[in-house]
């Protein structure tokens, strides 16, 4: 079976909650979507609203707060909010790629090994059992390895160990100084494999069709293991040619809606996962926007989305948002922008009206391009020259 760029950006969306905004709860919505990208604390609220019908934040904040959703560093090494049942599953998959990553270079300038690790680690959970801040953490290492090594001894261990963010205040559950507390399950002792199993399984129900390079991307492991997982998963998978020809394999059964599917604009947070899920990127990013959109030092703007694809970034401004389109777009999509850019005002209006403002610097790298300030009810959109 062969399945064309088009067919492969529609199910892409269906699998991500874009097609349409789906009646769900905060915490079965991010079940469905497997992962969603958390370094920015305000991204998830926004991922969801761009998803869900009638999203309420404050059912986020509570799916926090009671850990029902859980904030940790997992995929690609970075923060992401999963569900509470699939954090060990994630974990397990990716323990293997935590420790080495997070026990190289800086945890051995420090003097530290492995072993040092596997043996700081119990004690470590035992003190984060309750909520501790950064300072409280590095202060307990401290005493163990002394205040010239703690600074790396935490560096590897705020990942290596199994710690997840602790809420510490609005307006988006999280801010920029984080406290942690032991995962609910503490330390694991599983097997990697048969939890990566399970995991290539969830992404690929999440987000496939997808390629081996696609799946070790996102979950940041060897493209071997990947391949070991999916010929283990056996009949439970199939096989499908992508666009270029390229094996691509999916769960039987998965959402994958006609080319002309119709997909509505939207206005994606930051680092939205559905553009930083896999290996190649085209499905949903055309290759000329890619590096306006991902930045050189891994920023990834908030993007404007239309008929499925990426067309441009958006930022919140005085009186309504700016959307920046990288080419012309027709009257009725700048129309549907409009809408959304109007929700979306008065969505953040009651948490942060100028959300990802510190992020303001690369809009004067962007080239010339297509700009209008998409404003509230009863006031005409307006044209702004860049």
């Amino acid at each position: 079976m062969t399945i064309t760029a088009r067919e492969l950006n529609r199910a892409t969306l269906a699998r991500q909650l874009l097609l349409r905004r789906e009646p769900l709860g905060a915490a079965e919505a991010v079940r469905r979507l497997l992962a969603l990208q958390a370094q920015q604390p305000a991204s998830p609220y926004l991922a969801l609203w761009n998803r869900l019908d009638g999203f309420d934040p404050a059912a986020l904040d509570d799916a926090f707060a009671d850990r029902t959703l859980l904030k940790a560093t997992l995929l690609r090494i970075t923060l992401h909010a999963v569900h509470s049942d699939d954090y060990r599953t994630v974990r397990e998959a990716m323990q293997p790629t935590l420790y080495s990553s997070r026990l190289g270079h800086r945890f051995a300038a420090a003097g530290l090994t492995p072993a040092d690790a596997a043996e700081l680690e119990p004690g470590l959970l035992e003190f984060a059992g309750r909520p501790r801040s950064n300072g409280d953490l590095a202060g307990w290492l401290a005493e163990r390895v002394g205040a010239e090594r703690k600074d790396g001894a935490w560096w590897g261990l705020r990942s290596y160990a199994p710690l997840v963010h602790v809420p510490t205040g609005g307006p988006w559950s999280f801010g920029y100084s984080p406290a942690y507390v032991a995962a609910p399950e503490g330390r694991f002792t599983g097997e990697p494999e048969a939890a990566l199993r399970t995991l290539v399984l969830r992404y690929l129900a999440a987000f496939g069709p997808a390629s081996v390079a696609d799946i070790a991307q996102f979950a940041t492991v060897q493209r071997l293991r990947v391949r070991d997982a999916l010929q283990a998963l056996g009949e439970t998978v199939e096989e499908l040619a992508g666009p270029e020809r390229q094996s691509l394999y999916d769960v039987r059964g998965g959402l994958r809606p006609s080319a002309d599917t119709p997909a509505p604009p939207r206005l994606l947070p930051m680092w939205d996962s559905v553009l930083l899920a896999y290996d190649d990127r085209d499905r949903v990013i055309p290759p000329e926007y890619r590096r306006l959109v991902i930045r050189t030092n891994g920023d990834v703007l908030p993007a404007l989305l239309v008929d499925g694809y990426v067309a441009g970034v958006w930022r919140p401004v005085e009186g309504g948002i700016e959307a920046t389109a990288f080419h012309r777009l027709p009257a009725p999509a700048w129309d549907a922008l409009s809408d959304e850019a109007r929700a979306l005002t008065a969505f953040l209006a009651d948490r942060e009206p100028t959300v990802y403002r510190r992020y303001g610097h690369w809009w004067s790298k962007l080239p010339h391009a297509q700009v209008r300030v998409l404003t509230g009810e009863g006031r005409p959109d307006r044209a702004r020259p860049r």
